[in-house]
């Protein structure tokens, strides 16, 4: 009987040898992310139901949502850097697995607190998918062609939570939420399988060791921060928020410090002396708060001011990931066409414009350009993210990818809570079309701030070797080139 081993080695030497092994990378890792991620909205429109279920406040069950959420954005540089020290193939398919198996353990869950520490599990672990995905699929991509990948990879993160808010409400009504995370879990088992026969393995740091300080200081840090940006919209600035915000400013600076010190830091702070890398991060950090500020504040606008009710709200809302998704693998085909630089600042001026159309959409009461302007949302962030995370990628060395891609979705994470806060703490919760004016006014203004940090990206050489001067000029001034493409090897 011939071993596991050996049957996934014959596989991966045939896809190798007829040149498609990166298409199957790609297919394999976003199939892994997506059975991952797409549960969320599952959970959303769940929630009165589980709260009834359990005899529980809907506030206690909304944890549920956020309390993963914040976890999983204090967990991404950490499982990031864990797949460049042991490699990404490993650490995906850990989460994977873990993931799928806590997944099935949520039909037992017998209060809303042990939901919502099964959930956070499930969707920590299940983080690791998400830097290692990214890894994976730009290991075995030329710097040229990682935006037109990342296109892909950003319609399935867009795409999953869409499905999940399409099918979640018919299922649900149909056979309730706890079978439903049943069915997931023996849906995911055939991807896992795939996985472990088609990736192999990225070269992994046997020389350095894991920064422990470094990712304590760093969770404190970044965990205060989005625990305070997400309690300060309903708890204004009491004692519990400013004590957050305090921990995770102390966090951050204490953060710094250790990175200066240790031989072989968490996220080396001599990355941001780059400039593709720290513009990229800053483009993710506002595109991020204009994105999803904007689209908190949508349903409420929709329902407060044009009268429509949550189902109709819900429909309407689809615009906007529908055009993320059919935008993406664009974006990064031009990305790879034209350069990143003019496709990143397209998208952040998509995005700001988006907003100010929302903003005179609700002074006026006009619900086509409401709709036309979530449309605009959508072509934005579906243009600028998969080109600014090609970006941030051709910034790094080869065993930097996947912190750097972690680090990256925290960015936009942190972000999309400071957004949020921002615009709905600036409108106020009044209803009123004039506050949601200045709700997403204020939205603008981070939209330019994206494009502000957007224009100083440094487009990658197209293989026609035009932007060949850009690239000189931020190697001459300190940068370090597109890396190759990661030397794999088979791995257990």
């Amino acid at each position: 009987m011939t071993p596991p081993a050996q049957h996934r080695e014959r596989v991966q030497a045939r896809l190798t040898d007829s040149d498609r092994y990166p298409r199957w990378v790609l297919l394999t890792a976003l199939a892994g992310m997506f059975a991952t991620t797409f549960p969320v909205t599952l959970l959303a429109v769940s929630i009165p139901t589980i709260a009834e279920d359990f005899g529980a406040p809907q506030t206690l069950v909304a944890w549920v949502i956020s309390g993963p959420l914040l976890a999983s954005a204090v967990a991404l540089p950490i499982l990031g850097k864990l797949g460049d020290l042991y490699g990404q193939r490993r650490v995906f398919l850990v989460g994977f697995v873990v993931s799928t198996i806590v997944t099935a353990l949520t039909t037992l869950a017998w209060d809303p607190y042990s939901l919502i520490v099964l959930r956070g599990l499930a969707v920590v672990v299940g983080a690791a998918t998400i830097p290692s995905s990214m890894a994976l699929i730009n290991s075995v991509h030329a710097p040229a062609q990682r935006a037109k990948a990342m296109g892909w990879w950003s319609l399935v993160a867009a795409g999953s939570p869409a499905i999940g808010l399409i099918i979640g409400g018919p299922l649900i009504d149909a056979i309730g939420w706890r079978p439903l995370f049943g069915v997931q879990a023996v849906l995911s088992v055939i991807p896992v399988v795939v996985a472990w026969l088609v990736l192999r393995e990225t070269t992994p740091r046997r020389d350095v060791g894991f920064d422990v300080p470094g990712a304590a200081v760093l969770a404190l840090g970044a965990g205060g921060i989005m625990l305070a940006l997400n309690q300060l919209p309903d708890r204004g600035a009491d004692p519990l928020v400013a004590a957050a915000a305090a921990v995770g400013l102390a966090g951050l600076v204490a953060f710094v410090a250790v990175e200066r010190r240790v031989a072989y830091p968490l996220l080396p702070l001599e990355l941001f002396r780059r400039r593709n890398f720290t513009a990229s991060m800053l483009g993710s950090l506002f595109s991020g708060a204009a994105y999803m500020g904007g689209f908190v504040l949508a349903p409420l606008l929709l329902q407060s001011v044009f009268g429509y009710s949550v189902a109709a709200s819900s429909f309407i809302m689809l615009l906007r990931p529908a055009s993320f998704s059919a935008t993406s693998p664009v974006g990064g085909w031009l990305a790879t066409r034209i350069g990143e630089r003019p496709v990143a600042v397209f998208g952040a001026t998509a995005i700001a414009c988006a907003l100010l159309a929302l903003a005179f959409g609700a002074s006026e009461e006009l619900v086509v350009l409401v709709m036309g302007a979530l449309v605009l949302q959508g072509i934005g962030n579906g243009t600028a993210q998969p080109t600014l995370t090609a970006t941030l990628s051709n910034s790094v060395e080869e065993h930097d990818l996947g912190v750097a891609a972690a680090a990256q979705r925290m960015m936009f994470q942190v972000g999309a809570a400071l957004g949020i806060t921002v615009m709905i703490s600036v409108y106020g919760g009044t209803g009123q079309a004039s506050d949601f004016f200045n709700g997403y006014a204020v939205g603008a203004l981070l939209g330019i701030a994206a494009i502000v940090f957007s224009w100083f990206i440094r487009s990658t050489p197209r293989e026609s070797g035009s932007d060949v001067d850009d690239v000189s000029a931020e190697t001459a001034a300190g940068a370090t080139p597109p890396a190759a493409p990661i030397s794999v090897t088979a791995g257990d």
